[in-house]
């Protein structure tokens, strides 16, 4: 007899082969199989599970909500969205004054671009990098760099320039750090003034899923200078990075930048809702106050979506989680740089907040276990079998070709910590045996 596992789309993987753990319940931390096992949840599942698991002061919004006001169509005004509102114009950066309310990152992104199109028309082109993932609709996923954009070509959004990423462990641009003088931001103005007509630039300030890349400290700063300067628009896709992860609300606060305007999801409702935000600048706001405003959907700032944001707030200021996060995160950092002390396959260990990446190597040349080629054919990957064996080992922890992101829920304990760590600690074994072959 069929199981209704076999009728259901598992995303990014070949489905065939899929023999998933069927999780019925989780709290703090921790999430648990059907046959009672316990995992800690070392990734926060996708980098968005940030209050961790059973947060009652959220759940309660949200239950409140579902009493009160389940759905109603966006051309009313809400007391959801109201304080939602409120709540946000307290964490953003001030020059964000106007938001759209949708229920993912990836439709973050999506009206993103095509309010940053409408409002800088006729100019249309976007600068991406190569070394990012903004979604899976088709103006996100043509404008992310990696792998994944390879499966709607030739029918991907025309008009996406991309860019080298600033990822000094493999600079794409074979220079050295410092002396390079970040010629990657650099290249940046070279590829403006070749392409003209460019409208906005999207960036993770620092690179989510394709291991965790954080930029020298000129890199945003000369970025915002130079999309400035040529009258581009700048758009921080914050989807991951948002919402305390690196120990600011939003990450471009550590270089002192601010985006015309930036997207976030995940972390706004900790995921117990989905919700995404498309924040923009007064300037952009005023634009379509005599214009049409071409965009929106039925499920656009939902009630029940949005009660979750100002609990999840709330909840921030109450557990103090930035200063936790930066705590935690410096002692999260200095356990897995032991890591790279041991293991010969670690070349690599960066990361800021609660967001890191170990990067695994095959040989001293730094050559890496697997690689995009590898995902987009979904062959499996050393990388692959030691997030498999970590998790049979009790912890869960996703990764990429040839990376772990290690990116536990902001409440994370020491204790919690030396677990996973201890675990990772034990499965590089692993990736040392083929690292020796």
């Amino acid at each position: 007899m069929d199981s209704p596992k076999d009728h259901i789309f598992v995303t990014w993987r070949k489905q065939k082969g899929w023999e998933p753990v069927n999780i019925v319940k989780a709290s703090g931390s921790y999430f648990y199989d059907s046959n009672g096992k316990k995992y800690l949840d070392f990734s926060s599942q996708l980098v968005n599970v940030n209050l961790g698991y059973q947060n009652k002061a959220v759940i309660d919004a949200i239950k409140e909500q579902l009493d009160t006001l389940q759905y109603i169509s966006p051309s009313f005004l809400t007391t959801a969205r109201e304080r939602a509102t409120s709540s946000l114009l307290k964490i953003m950066p001030k020059n964000l004054t106007k938001f759209f309310y949708s229920t993912s990152g990836t439709e973050a992104n999506e009206a993103a671009i095509k309010i940053s199109r409408l409002y800088k028309s006729p100019s249309y082109k976007v600068i991406s990098r190569y070394r990012s993932y903004h979604g899976s609709t088709l103006a996100s996923m043509s404008i992310t760099g990696d792998y994944r954009r390879w499966f709607i070509e030739p029918n991907a959004m025309q008009g996406v320039v991309r860019v080298p990423e600033p990822y000094c462990f493999r600079c794409p641009l074979k220079l050295k750090y410092p002396e390079c003088g970040v010629a990657c931001a650099n290249y940046v103005e070279y590829a403006i003034k070749q392409e003209q007509n460019v409208a906005s630039m999207i960036v993770e300030p620092i690179t989510g899923t394709n291991g965790v890349v954080v930029p020298p400290k000129e890199y945003l700063p000369l970025i915002r200078k130079i999309t400035k300067e040529n009258n581009v628009l700048l758009i921080a896709d914050e989807v991951m990075t948002g919402w305390g992860r690196t120990g600011e609300w939003f990450a471009v606060e550590h270089w002192g930048i601010s985006p015309d305007i930036l997207t976030t999801a995940k972390g706004a409702s900790s995921s117990y809702v989905p919700v995404g935000i498309t924040a923009f600048s007064k300037e952009i706001a005023d634009f379509f106050e005599d214009r049409v405003f071409a965009h929106g959907h039925t499920f656009e700032a939902h009630p029940v979506s949005l009660s979750a944001i100002p609990a999840v707030v709330e909840e921030y200021e109450r557990l103090n989680l930035l200063s936790k996060v930066k705590l935690m995160g410096d002692y999260l950092g200095k356990r897995l740089l032991e890591l790279k002390e041991r293991h010969v396959s670690v070349g690599d260990v960066r990361g800021i907040g609660l967001f890191w990446a170990i990067e695994l190597v095959k040989d001293k040349m730094n050559n890496p276990f697997g690689d995009y080629l590898d995902k987009y054919t979904g062959k499996s990957t050393t990388v692959d079998l030691l997030a498999k064996r970590l998790l049979e080992m009790g912890t869960y922890v996703f990764n990429g070709a040839s990376w772990l992101v290690i990116s536990p829920p902001l409440i994370i304990t020491k204790e919690e910590i030396d677990e996973g760590v201890d675990n990772l600690d034990k499965a590089l074994k692993l990736t040392d045996d083929e690292f020796l072959k």
